[in-house]
């Protein structure tokens, strides 16, 4: 069984009564942070869990894409409609005089950030790429470089600050102490969970004549569109299979950084003019990817850095093959249920393709193997042992509310 799911108790044995909780989704705007947000609060059970009502401050967008409960209130200060520096500012100066004044036994802060006097602090460590200097530099020079270098400190000022720190994966709770050091917060690994619409059953796998130009193979990559992701480099490989007469495409969705996007635009443009083989969709509601999961055949991940790789525990759970970058922390999710590749190398990466390409057997076995090791992960369980993490830290601080 997965290491990242095991290493968290469901924290029953900490549930002494039912606490209050704050959550400062202040920097939570888009993508996972919303998404983490969207499926923890869902599947909580308040009676059961240990939960007197939780208070959630955010902007608008935030909070109107986050559940409707009793038990749950949401507050929208007006500064956290408003830009980076007037979030910021509220958040030092106010949420702290906030989250007692609404009697909150423990601030958690899925974020990563927080500068305030209000304890005891839960935070949660969700992105990576601050702690990864060979990442920051695929930048450059630039505004953006400077926000992750902010990032990187304040993110590791947080933690050294906080009374516990949550980590999705061992590799990356072992990337940010290389940077902050040993930490006195207590510390627990607690993986993200599925949401069982991505629960199908593994195709049936098919020998690759059995495929054409007109139904080609399918494969699909689903992340963001930047340098670290190398989605370069995944179409190179692509284009090279094509040259041996395997009957490929590929789909790409996600966001994207506007230089990397530059350059799939430009590389797009040499290699398939015409969008016969090759397209990238922009980024998706996350309520429709199930859906293209269920087209593919074969599911691609050719990061570099991540937490911990949600879209390669989605494709596990729809019953995809996958071949996987073997950077970062993607063996602790995926673990001997894919085949990996060097994300930089187009050669590595057509080599562990093709090799699902020529044995239909391989992928039929990679598709089942994967498809048990994403049944271990729930939003029921992900929320069980984040509350009991918060539950401890709650009355180890002896900061429990008497109301």
């Amino acid at each position: 069984m997965n290491t990242s799911v095991n290493s968290a108790s469901n924290g029953a044995s900490h549930q002494i009564g039912p606490i209050r909780i704050g959550i400062d989704a202040t920097n939570i705007r888009i993508g996972g942070g919303i998404t983490h947000l969207l499926e923890f609060l869902g599947a909580i059970d308040p009676q059961s869990m240990g939960v007197k009502e939780v208070i959630i401050w955010g902007s608008q967008n935030t909070l109107q894409a986050l559940p409707k409960n009793n038990w749950i209130t949401k507050i929208n200060p007006p500064s956290l409609d408003q830009g980076l520096w007037r979030r910021v500012f509220w958040q030092v100066f106010s949420l702290s005089r906030a989250a007692k004044q609404m009697r909150c036994d423990v601030l958690f802060v899925p974020g990563g950030s927080y500068v305030g006097s209000f304890h005891p602090v839960v935070t949660m460590s969700q992105n990576l790429l601050p702690f990864e200097w060979k990442m920051i530099g695929k930048s450059g020079i630039s505004l953006r470089t400077l926000k992750f270098i902010l990032l990187r400190w304040s993110q590791s000022w947080t933690f050294k600050c906080s009374d516990g720190v949550i980590f999705l994966t061992q590799y990356a709770q072992k990337a940010v102490l290389k940077v902050t050091g040993p930490l006195l917060a207590k510390q627990i690994v607690i993986a993200h969970g599925l949401n069982p619409r991505f629960d199908y059953q593994p195709k049936v796998q098919l020998p690759i004549d059995q495929y054409s130009n007109d139904s080609p193979y399918r494969l699909l990559y689903v992340s963001t569109i930047d340098a670290y992701k190398n989605q370069i480099e995944l179409i190179e490989a692509v284009q090279l299979l094509r040259k041996r007469g395997y009957p490929l495409s590929l789909t790409l969705i996600g966001p994207n950084e506007p230089p990397a996007l530059k350059a799939l635009q430009a590389i797009q443009q040499m290699v398939d003019p015409q969008g016969t083989w090759l397209e990238y969709l922009g980024a998706l509601p996350y309520a429709s990817l199930n859906l293209e999961y269920q087209k593919a055949h074969l599911g691609v991940f050719a990061s570099r850095c991540e937490t911990f790789g949600m879209t390669v525990l989605e494709k596990m759970s729809v019953g995809l093959p996958i071949a996987c970058s073997s950077e970062s922390s993607m063996h602790e999710v995926l673990g001997d249920a894919g085949l990996y590749f060097d994300p930089t190398n187009p050669q590595s990466i057509a080599s562990a393709i093709e090799e699902y390409l020529l044995s239909p057997q391989l992928r039929d076995e990679s598709q089942q193997k994967a498809h048990v090791l994403a049944a271990q992960y729930t939003w029921v369980r992900c929320a069980q042992q984040t509350l009991g993490f918060l539950h401890e830290a709650a009355t180890l601080s002896g900061n429990r509310s008497s109301t």
